[in-house]
């Protein structure tokens, strides 16, 4: 466990105060925001009622349970019990992170952005990305950009940051089961299903 703590606070110096550059200095405390996010939120969710109809309805139900589910268990469950410091909250480090943006009192282990993005792009690589296969890699390149932000502006370690995404996968995946079953339940069966 000792080592996997050293690689993992050696990774957090190279990406966070090594790694910099002017660019992504600027755009980084933007890029993790989920508000930087919104008009892409929205154009989806109207690309989707717009070319799906009434089966807009349930999917987007679904990936709102999609987040709330990854999120509660980042935020609630494995943060309440692990309880790790951010770095920029660790006496042991913090002097040295280069801090893009306010710390904030939270617990580090796993990070919500990463299980957040990284189910919502599970999900919808698992139905939007079954019909439009040219969005399967950027989907999870832009969750993985966030993810990444998360340790260049000095808030998370990449051990966070990778747990955060398994766990994003494994709850973008169940949701997804979840949202199988529920369409095979609707009087219009698979016809509501959106893949």
């Amino acid at each position: 466990m000792d080592q996997l703590l050293q690689l993992d606070l050696r990774l957090f110096e190279l990406i966070n105060q090594q790694g910099h550059f002017p660019l992504f200095d600027w755009l980084m405390p933007y890029w993790r925001e989920k508000s930087f996010w919104i008009p892409l939120y929205l154009g989806l969710a109207g690309f989707v009622v717009y070319r799906f109809k009434r089966a807009a309805l349930l999917f987007l139900l679904m990936a709102g349970l999609t987040i709330g589910v990854a999120d509660t268990l980042s935020s609630r469950v494995v943060k309440q019990t692990v309880k790790r410091l951010r770095p920029c909250n660790d006496p042991a480090v913090k002097d040295d992170v280069a801090l893009l943006i306010p710390c904030g009192p939270g617990y580090s282990f796993t990070s919500s952005h990463a299980t957040n993005h990284f189910a919502l792009a599970t999900f919808l690589v698992l139905t939007l990305g079954m019909r439009y296969r040219w969005m399967i890699v950027p989907l999870y390149v832009w969750a993985f950009s966030i993810a990444y932000g998360q340790v260049y502006v000095g808030v998370h370690y990449p051990l966070d940051i990778l747990a955060g995404s398994l766990l994003g996968l494994g709850s973008g995946w169940l949701v997804y089961r979840i949202y199988v079953f529920t369409a095979g339940k609707t009087a219009r069966g698979t016809a509501m299903l959106i893949h």
